[in-house]
């Protein structure tokens, strides 16, 4: 397999979460170039030091590259182009994909002597740009060394070895489906709270410090639901789409989750009231929409990739 002490890497989708980690590869001292389909998108993370370019072709050979795209669909069109010239040493997906294809780029990857990791991450734009990311890395051990010191600048060691190529995929979207659970749960147990006359917040603090307590339930509340700011940066739509692929790939294997495809269908109902583009944390607007400012939705309102207000 490649190896390389190049310090050159590309960063393909310069989003939320790709442009923070392409700002955190330029401050660790990599040489970072940044494409995205939108010009925005570059402008945004040239303001940040980066060098972009608009077209992918220009990045085929990079010696690294990192991935933060929509979904596998782009993943599966992306791989070839970036391995189109000889010189990649690694590539270090870190879009929430699906397994069958990051194994398919695996094995491409490998038949051109380069590596291909999914590594879907966890820890939000916050975490993309400190560099302290999670990460689920499907691998092989010599794709995981190749890879090594991108994960390392990202998560500052902060990775978890699933197993093979695809395993990342599996535990990234069982995770998501799992907070998607308690988005919901969390929602329904403090609206309840409220119908008592109980603060919501004070709820919320006590549950935490309990058993029943979880990151939700002390940090995506407090900070963005009950504060009616839904700015998490994470779209509902992208998150009714893991929720619906972590079920997916249970029935694949014979697994039927029958607890986890409601939590699922509960979000494509959200996802039909607020459209894809409104912030995850809204979920709570259709759970138990007395607890945030923001209110119900409006059932009239447009689902067409924009957000009902009400």
């Amino acid at each position: 397999m490649n190896t390389s002490t190049n310090r050159r890497i590309a960063v393909v989708g310069l989003g939320a979460m790709g442009g923070a980690m392409a700002a955190t590869l330029h401050r660790a001292g990599w040489d970072v170039t940044g494409f995205d389909p939108s010009e925005a998108a570059r402008a945004a993370a040239a303001d940040t030091g980066i060098a972009t370019t608009a077209a992918l072709g220009d990045l085929a050979g990079t010696p690294y590259a990192v991935l933060s795209l929509p979904d596998a669909s782009i993943v599966e069109t992306t791989v070839p182009q970036l391995l189109a010239e000889p010189g990649t040493v690694a590539i270090i997906d870190t879009t929430t994909s699906e397994p069958a294809t990051s194994k398919q780029m695996a094995d491409l990857a490998e038949a051109q002597g380069a590596a291909f990791v999914d590594a879907p991450v966890s820890g939000g734009r916050d975490g993309a740009a400190s560099g302290s990311l999670s990460a689920f890395v499907g691998a092989t051990a010599v794709a995981l060394s190749a890879a090594e010191p991108v994960l390392l600048a990202l998560t500052g060691g902060k990775y978890s070895h699933i197993g093979g190529p695809g395993s990342g995929n599996v535990v990234k979207l069982l995770n998501n489906v799992l907070a998607a659970a308690n988005l919901v749960s969390v929602g329904e147990a403090l609206g309840v709270a409220q119908a008592y006359g109980i603060d919501p917040a004070k709820a919320a603090a006590s549950i935490s410090e309990a058993s029943g307590g979880s990151f939700v339930s002390a940090n995506m509340y407090p900070n963005w639901v009950l504060t009616g700011t839904h700015d998490s940066g994470f779209s509902l739509g992208l998150m009714a789409r893991d929720a619906a692929l972590a079920v997916d790939v249970a029935v694949q294997i014979g697994e039927s989750p029958t607890l986890l495809a409601a939590v699922a269908g509960r979000w494509q109902d959200a996802l039909a009231l607020l459209g894809p583009r409104a912030d995850f944390t809204e979920i709570a607007r259709t759970v138990a929409p007395a607890i945030t400012p923001a209110g119900a939705p409006r059932t009239n309102g447009p689902v067409d990739g924009t957000t009902a207000v009400a």
